[in-house]
C-alpha cells in the first residue's frame, strides 16, 4: 500500500528523499595504542636491516650493534612487560617471554641477527592483533551517532529543546521530515511514512498514523508527527541494540583463539628444558661450563618457534592480500581461517540481497506507457520513495509524465489531481480506488493479488471511475545474486539461509528468486541474535544495516557489504568491498586453501624443532646449521604462504 503523499503549498513537486541514508564510507581509524604497536614494530624491523648492512654489507661494528640493539629495545621491551605481567597477575608462562628469552639466548652466542628476527615477527603478530580487536570500539561508536543530539518536545504546554538524556517518558516529540526519531514514542498526531530499515531492516518505508509506535533511531520521511514517548534513551530501542553489540562482542571474545591454550605449556616446556640442558651436559655428559651453555643456547635458538610464529601469517597476510585484490577485505587472519570452517551462510535481505533501492517492477494496463505517464506526472507531485521509483521509471523508459494541476495528498490514501480537461485523475492505493468509486476488472484483481504475494507495494492508477492501471513497486535484487548463492553452494556452504526483518510474503518471493529454500522473516535484531546461535555452526553472516550489526558480532564471522551502514561495516570481520556477494565463493575456497597449508606449515615447523632439538642437544648439529636449519624451515614455510599471493577469487 502506498504511504501517505506530501506536496509543497504551491502544489510545485518536492525533492524525493532518499529511501534509506547514504551508506557511510568504511574508515578505519589507529588509535593511540595500535599508533604506537605499529611505530614499534616498524622501529624493530629498521634495527634489524641496520644491524644485517652493518653485519653483512658494510662491515660497520657500531652499526651492527646501534641496530640490533634498536630491535631488541623495540622488540623486546613491549613483549618483556607483557610476559612481567602475565607472569606476576596470572603466574603463568606465555609466549612472550619465550621469545625474549629465545632472542637474548641467540645473542649471547653471536646470533644476535636470529633475535632480532624472532623479536620483529612477534611484534608483527601482536600490532595485526591489536588491530583486528580495535573494531570492537568503533562498532560501539559508530552505533551510537545514530542518536541524534536531542529533540524538540513539549512539555507542560511549552516546547522547548532537550538533549537526549533530559527527554522524559510523556514528552510530546514534534518530529519533523527528515528528522531522526530520539527516543521509542506513540504517535498521537499526525500521518507520516517511517525509514526503518536501519533497525528492522524493513526495505519498505512504514505507515505511520495515530497509536503506531515509532522507534529511535529511525528516520521520519515526509510528514510532520506528535508523539509521545514511551521509554526513556537509556531503555530505547537503540540503546537495547547497543547492549546486545556489546553482549556479542564479549561472548565472541571467549573462543577467538584456541592457540592460547597450548601457549603456556609450551613456553614452560622449553624453558625448563634450557637449564636441564645445561645441567646434563655439564654435571652428567662432563662438558666444560662453556660447551655445555653452547649446546643450551643452541637448543633454545633451534626450539624457539620462529619458523611456527611466521608459518601463520606469512600464510594469512599472503591470502588477506590476494583477497583483498579481489575486493574482500578480512580485518584478521583469524576471520579468514573462521571463513574456512563455516558451515552456514546467514544473509540479510534489504541492502544485502536487494539493492535497498525501490524499483518499478511491474506495470498491468491496457495502454502500459499511457497509464505509467498518468502516475509518473502524479508522483512527480509527492516525495515518497514509491513515487520516486515511478517517476524514475518513466524516465529511464523516455516517457513523459502526464502534467496534472491542483494536485493535493491524501492521507493514508495516495494523490488526486486534475487534467487540463477537468477530469480527476488518481494514483494511490485500494482505500483511494474505493473512496472514487473504481473497481479493479478480473485481470487486474488477479495481478494486484499477484503482486501482493510477492511483497510488491501496489499502486492503483485511474481517471474518474475507471482503473487504468495496476503497478507493483519492490526492492530489486543485486545483480548476480542468484548465480552468487549457488556458486556458494557449490564452494561446500551447506545452509545458505536468509534473516530478515520485513514481511513474510517479501521474504518468501526473494528466497524463490535468489535460490534459496530456507528463510525466517519478520525478525528482530535479538531475533536475529538468538537464531545465529541455534544455526548449523560455524555460522556467517553478511548484513549491511544497523539491525544486523549484533548478529554480525554474535556470529562465529560477519560479513558486511561495503555499501553498509558504518555500524555494520565496523562490526564485522569481513568486508566486500566492491558490493559483489560473488567474490564471497572465492573467498571460501581461498580461506580453506590458507588453512590446509597452515596446517601443512606447522606439521613442518614442529617436525624441524623435532628433529633438530635432539641433535642440537647431542651436539651434533653446530650452531650454523642449527642456524641454517632454523632459518631455512622459516624461509621455507614463508615461501608456502607467498604462493597464495597467486589466487584470484
Amino acid at each position: 500500500m502506498t504511504a501517505p503523499h506530501t506536496v509543497r503549498p504551491d502544489g510545485t513537486p518536492a525533492t524525493p528523499p532518499p529511501q534509506r541514508e547514504a551508506p557511510a564510507t568504511a574508515t578505519f581509524h589507529l588509535s593511540p595504542e595500535l599508533r604506537r604497536a605499529v611505530l614499534l614494530t616498524a622501529l624493530t624491523l629498521l634495527g634489524l636491516l641496520l644491524g644485517l648492512a652493518g653485519e653483512h654489507l658494510l662491515d660497520l661494528p657500531a652499526l651492527m650493534w646501534g641496530g640490533y640493539g634498536l630491535a631488541f629495545l623495540t622488540g623486546g621491551i613491549p613483549a618483556a612487560r607483557e610476559a612481567i605481567h602475565t607472569l606476576t597477575t596470572e603466574r603463568r608462562l606465555d609466549v612472550d617471554l619465550l621469545m625474549v628469552l629465545a632472542a637474548l639466548g641467540a645473542a649471547s652466542i653471536g646470533q644476535a641477527a636470529d633475535g632480532a628476527i624472532l623479536l620483529l615477527l612477534f611484534s608483527l603478530s601482536n600490532t595485526l592483533q591489536d588491530w583486528a580487536m580495535g573494531r570492537t570500539k568503533n562498532a560501539i561508536a559508530a552505533l551510537m551517532d545514530l542518536n541524534p543530539a536531542g529533540a524538540t518536545v513539549r512539555r507542560d504546554g511549552t516546547e522547548r529543546w532537550c538533549e537526549l538524556g533530559e527527554i522524559r517518558v510523556g514528552d510530546l516529540l514534534l518530529v519533523r521530515p527528515g528528522e531522526r526519531i530520539a527516543a521509542d514514542a506513540r504517535v498521537v498526531r499526525g500521518n507520516t511514512a517511517v525509514d526503518e530499515s536501519p533497525i528492522t531492516g524493513e526495505s519498505r518505508p512504514v505507515d505511520k498514523a495515530v497509536g503506531a509506535e515509532l522507534a529511535s533511531g529511525t528516520v521520519n520521511l515526509n510528514g510532520s508527527v506528535e508523539a509521545e514517548v514511551l521509554r526513556p534513551a537509556g531503555e530505547s530501542t537503540l540503546a537495547r541494540l547497543v547492549g546486545l553489540m556489546e553482549q556479542a562482542q564479549t561472548e565472541k571474545s571467549r573462543t577467538e583463539s584456541l592457540t592460547e591454550r597450548w601457549e603456556s605449556p609450551y613456553a614452560t616446556a622449553v624453558l625448563l628444558g634450557v637449564p636441564l640442558v645445561f645441567a646434563g651436559l655439564h654435571y652428567l655428559g662432563g662438558l666444560d661450563t662453556a660447551a655445555a651453555w653452547y649446546r643450551a643456547m643452541t637448543f633454545m635458538v633451534v626450539a624457539s618457534p620462529c619458523a611456527v610464529v611466521i608459518s601463520t601469517p606469512a600464510v594469512m597476510l599472503s591470502a588477506m592480500a590476494a583477497a583483498a585484490r579481489g575486493g574482500v577485505l578480512f580485518k584478521s587472519s583469524a576471520a579468514l581461517d573462521t571463513l574456512a570452517g563455516v558451515n552456514t551462510v546467514a544473509f540479510d535481505k534489504t541492502g544485502t540481497l536487494t539493492q535497498a533501492k525501490m524499483t518499478l517492477t511491474r506495470v498491468v494496463a491496457d495502454d502500459e506507457a499511457a497509464a505509467l505517464a498518468l502516475a509518473a506526472g502524479l508522483e512527480a507531485h509527492s516525495e515518497h520513495p514509491i513515487a520516486h521509483a515511478i517517476v524514475t521509471a518513466a524516465q529511464e523508459r523516455g516517457v513523459a509524465p502526464q502534467p496534472v494541476e491542483g494536485a493535493q495528498a491524501i492521507p493514508g490514501h495516495g494523490i488526486e489531481a486534475r487534467l487540463s480537461s477537468g477530469e480527476k485523475v488518481w494514483a494511490g492505493n485500494l482505500r483511494l480506488m474505493q473512496r472514487e468509486g473504481a473497481a479493479l476488472t478480473p485481470a487486474q484483481a488477479a495481478a494486484l493479488a499477484e503482486l501482493n504475494a510477492q511483497g510488491s507495494s501496489s499502486v492503483v492508477v485511474g481517471a474518474g471511475a475507471r482503473v487504468l492501471g495496476v503497478m507493483g513497486v519492490a526492492d530489486a535484487l543485486r545483480p548476480g545474486i542468484a548465480g552468487a548463492i549457488a556458486d556458494l553452494k557449490s564452494a561446500g556452504i551447506a545452509h545458505p539461509v536468509m534473516l530478515t526483518g520485513d514481511k513474510a510474503e517479501v521474504a518468501a518471493s526473494v528466497a524463490r528468486d535468489v535460490g534459496l529454500s530456507e528463510y525466517r522473516a519478520e525478525l528482530l535484531p535479538e531475533d536475529k541474535l538468538r537464531l545465529i546461535g541455534e544455526l548449523p555452526g560455524p555460522v556467517a553472516m553478511v548484513g549491511d544495516g544497523v539491525n544486523d550489526a549484533p548478529a554480525l558480532a554474535r556470529a562465529d564471522l560477519g560479513v558486511a557489504v561495503g555499501s553498509g551502514t558504518d555500524v555494520a561495516i565496523e562490526s564485522a570481520d569481513v568486508v566486500l568491498m566492491q558490493n559483489d556477494l560473488g567474490r564471497l565463493a572465492g573467498a571460501v575456497r581461498l580461506a580453506r586453501d590458507a588453512r590446509r597449508t597452515v596446517r601443512f606449515n606447522l606439521l613442518f615447523a614442529f617436525g624441524i624443532i623435532l628433529l633438530v632439538s635432539p641433535l642440537a642437544i647431542a651436539g651434533q648439529v653446530p650452531l650454523p646449521l642449527g642456524v641454517v636449519a632454523h632459518e631455512g624451515g622459516t624461509v621455507f614455510v614463508v615461501f608456502m604462504g607467498l604462493r597464495l599471493l597467486r589466487r584470484q577469487l
